[in-house]
């Protein structure tokens, strides 16, 4: 239960860190490109990979990164998970399904978006037309 509660803490830090982060940097680039996703997804995958490093072999490790990996970079952003996964799939020369990867992602992500986008859309037809 202890760890439950610490995963908690730490995605709601994430999620007040991620936007925190993406307002700030919306003051400075306003709306003509997504930088805000863009840093967030950056900032997340560097900060993801030097904690990864630094806490792999720590006897405490486990929890640490379950902690500071899922909770608070699950919340922080899961692009960070996304790119680390990828970048493993092509250190371990599985280069085949590492580009299965980062196409099944983004092709099925989008794909995903406009899929659900199309099905509210329909919903709010069907609702307006009662």
């Amino acid at each position: 239960m202890k760890e439950l509660l610490w995963l908690a803490l730490a995605g709601a830090l994430g999620t007040l860190s991620r936007y925190g982060l993406s307002l700030g940097v919306h003051r400075f680039t306003g709306d003509n490109f997504p930088w805000p996703t863009l840093v967030v997804n950056v900032v997340g995958c560097f900060c993801f990979a030097l904690i990864w490093a630094l806490v792999e072999h720590r006897v405490d490790g486990e929890q640490l990164r379950l902690v500071v990996l899922t909770g608070f970079f699950g919340a922080f952003t899961t692009f960070s998970t996304f790119a680390f996964d990828s970048g493993g799939l092509l250190r371990a020369n599985q280069f085949g399904a590492a580009a299965g990867n980062l196409v099944a992602q983004n092709v099925l992500g989008l794909g995903a978006i406009f899929l659900g986008l199309k099905v509210a859309q329909m919903g709010l037809n069907a609702m307006q037309g009662s």
